[in-house]
């Protein structure tokens, strides 16, 4: 009976494990992105179409693909795709939103579409991008349709960065959500703006022929700069405030054919130290160096506002080619005494930003008290306070922060 029993036991097992079972695959890394920024150019009236030129970072470390969703209710068309740092066209196709799922769409349904870009090299590791330009034509009534002579464009965009273009020969006759309004080139006229709030921007405008619109130099001398286009940003980890310092790194993508240097000029009251540099499209390290005076301009020639106590960090990277871009990150500490300190039991930030999009962390075991210009605020893995600042202006913000120990 006990023989019979444990032949029993053992036919329980090996049908309930397989012997050849395997384990099941990992589940793909969520897709992440960052610095979205859409442009919109509204063609011919009655044609309900838009083109939309989309430009996105893939940031999740490693990827390989990067998933682009169609909107329900869109017909798109006329689709190309390329590298922004190379210039040079990406593989991409069509696929159904299982796809999109298995490759880290988390919310991807299976009736969706998706476009899948292949892109020209995985995500490098920490802070690395991929940085792809979707070009594609929408086919939209609900969104782009006309009354009588005048055209509606009335969308909800999710993304913060965003212009719209309006058909040549057009005038805006309004735009319910706050934009700057510049003038094309070739004389058409571009709504842009950032949406600094954690919802949709509902974005309505409406516009007419206007015959006698057309393309002329502008007589106002200061450069009027898309805000919504600009790609600086800068991110603050605040020390503790009685050293005073501060680590910094600062993002951008240079575009200017042959510019291979970037000259960082150190406030007065200020002095930096511990620079470092990479490129994020490859994750390469740059190469810099801490100068002063005429160094600099031997340097970078033409480096405006520079005098003889002027303090700088200069950094290296191989010059933009024609059709190409570089993302780079500059990184550095920073002690500032005037700006940054403590006041009896107090932490005080003083700074202005003149970047659009800014981000201020706190050092561990200080609680927010004060913030003088609005700010989204979150909580970062290890516990402290992340306030990101997002000035649609193209002037500076006058940013004050305090904060008080937290009670042990």
């Amino acid at each position: 009976m006990a023989h019979s029993r444990w032949a029993m036991m053992a036919m329980t097992l090996a049908i309930a494990v397989p012997l050849h079972a395997q384990p099941a695959a990992p589940a793909p890394a969520p897709q992440t992105e960052t610095d979205a920024y859409t442009r919109y150019e509204l063609l011919a009236p009655g044609s309900h179409k838009f083109r939309i030129i989309y430009e996105i970072t893939a940031s999740s470390p490693g990827a390989t693909a990067y998933y682009n969703p169609i909107r329900p209710g869109s017909v798109a068309t006329d689709e190309s795709v390329t590298d922004r740092a190379t210039g040079k066209p990406l593989p991409f196709s069509v696929v159904p939103g299982g796809v999109a799922k298995a490759g880290g769409v988390r919310g991807a349904k299976p009736d969706g579409e998706y476009i899948e870009v292949k892109l020209a090299r995985p995500v490098a590791a920490d802070g690395g991008e991929g940085r792809v330009l979707i070009d594609k034509t929408y086919a939209d009534a609900k969104s782009y349709y006309s009354e009588g002579d005048v055209i509606v464009f009335d969308r909800p965009l999710g993304n913060k960065r965003n212009s719209v273009i309006l058909p040549a020969g057009y005038e805006l006759l309004s735009c319910n959500y706050p934009a700057q309004v510049l003038q094309e080139a070739d004389g058409r006229i571009k709504i842009a703006f950032w949406n600094n709030t954690p919802a949709e921007a509902p974005l309505l405008i409406k516009a007419r022929p206007s015959p006698g619109l057309k393309a002329a130099p502008s007589s106002v001398k200061a450069p009027l700069v898309e805000r919504a286009y600009q790609s600086r940003e800068v991110t603050y980890f605040l020390q503790p405030p009685e050293t005073h310092s501060f680590d910094l790194y600062h993002d951008y993508t240079e575009t200017r054919p042959g510019v291979g240097t970037y000259v960082n000029i150190v406030r007065p009251g200020s002095s930096a130290s511990k620079p470092s540099a990479r490129n994020l499209d490859s994750g390469a390290p740059l190469r810099w160096e801490m100068l002063k005076g005429e160094a600099i301009l031997k340097a970078s020639p033409g480096e405006q506002g520079v005098t003889a106590d002027t303090e700088a960090v200069v950094f290296h990277f191989d010059p933009v080619k024609k059709g190409e871009s570089a993302r780079l990150r500059f990184s550095e500490t920073y002690t500032d005494p005037e700006r940054y300190g403590v006041s009896g039991d107090e932490l005080v930030w003083h700074r202005s930003f003149g970047r659009p999009l800014n981000t201020v962390v706190l050092p561990a075991g200080w609680v927010l008290t004060n913030s003088s210009i609005p700010a989204t605020i979150k909580q970062t893995d290890d516990g402290r306070t992340r306030l990101e600042y997002i000035n649609p202006r193209a002037d500076e913000i006058d940013v004050i922060i305090t904060a008080r120990r937290r009670p042990s």
